[in-house]
């Protein structure tokens, strides 16, 4: 196993999901419902560098691309190449980068002799990171299309699957889909869940901690049986359990603050306005105990301006 101060996040999961009943268990949970479309005694590492010229105004690179894991398979006696590309954090290219790998792939292959016909890829992008998925997933959604235009677009999309919200239910082999738990159960810094996991290979345990950037809790757990691995995930877990409770203190302590000063400045808002107008409706009063902070800190700066309800509630609303 390489050391785990130089495995990053891409390093874990390529070593994952080289292992071929990984890789097939994750594709057929991924994208085909659980279904056992994908054999691993049919997989066979398909070499994926591709070389391309970029030329602009100033110079000409040679720049290399490697897909992360890459396959070939036939589906029902259809071959066909399967691809998984890792990321770990929200990539605003990764529509135009996947689109970039397929076509090089299948220029590649249109000027090989050997090929008839050309074979049909799949990439799927696994992302791992912490945050929701907020970047495109199609390449429409990097700009505005003429409604003249749009039947004559081709768009482009990716498969994106969300570690966080895979259904790990449909996960076949039994280590993958502890894997993929273990991840989700760090990110939630879940205890129950985690503890579940005994069972789990250590390297896969400690993969996923790389994943989730959580390997420091589990660094001292490295060696030993599967007495030392229950061990580690006790005091992982136990690790998490606490965290939790450090955030949900600070969390319910910065939210009482928040409310007090909303509060506060509420009751001001309503003070000042019930004396430049002599009362407040009852409407107005109801709107004023609603509204943001950041709503009434803009009427705030307009409080001289208002000469009625009516302004009042235009700037709340």
């Amino acid at each position: 196993m390489e050391p785990l101060n130089k495995l990053t996040a891409d390093g874990a999961c390529r070593t994952v999901f080289s292992n071929d009943v990984s890789f097939a268990s994750f594709y057929n949970a991924a994208i085909f419902e659980g279904k056992q479309i994908i054999h691993p005694d049919r997989l066979v590492r398909y070499e994926n560098d591709i070389s391309f010229i970029i030329n602009d105004s100033k110079r000409a690179e040679d720049k290399k691309r490697r897909r992360d894991i890459v396959v070939k398979s036939d589906i029902n006696g259809i071959y066909c190449i399967l691809g998984i590309e890792h990321q770990s954090s929200i990539d605003e290219t990764m529509v135009i980068r996947c689109g970039i790998y397929e076509m090089l792939e299948y220029l590649k292959q249109a000027e090989n002799k050997e090929y008839k016909r050309l074979v049909p890829q799949i990439i799927v992008v696994l992302y791992t990171g912490p945050k929701k998925w907020n970047s495109p997933v199609k390449l429409s959604d990097y700009f505005e299309i003429p409604e003249e235009l749009k039947k004559y677009f081709d768009d482009w999309k990716i498969i994106l699957v969300d570690v966080k919200e895979m259904d790990t239910s449909k996960i076949k082999d039994e280590q993958t889909r502890y894997f993929i738990e273990a991840i989700q159960a760090m990110y939630k810094g879940s205890y129950e869940d985690l503890k579940r996991l005994k069972r789990m290979k250590k390297e896969n345990f400690l993969y996923a901690a790389i994943i989730t950037g959580s390997i420091d809790q589990v660094e001292s757990v490295l060696e030993g049986d599967e007495m030392d691995m229950c061990e580690g995930m006790e005091r992982m877990a136990e690790g998490f359990r606490k965290e939790g409770e450090a955030r949900s203190k600070s969390k319910y302590k910065a939210e009482g603050i928040i409310e007090g000063k909303l509060e506060e400045k509420q009751n001001m808002l309503k003070e000042q306005l019930g004396i430049k107008f002599g009362s407040l409706s009852s409407n107005l009063t109801n709107q004023l105990s609603k509204a943001s902070i950041e709503k009434l800190n803009v009427l705030t700066r307009h409080i001289f301006n208002v000469t009625n309800e009516e302004d009042v509630l235009k700037i709340i609303n």
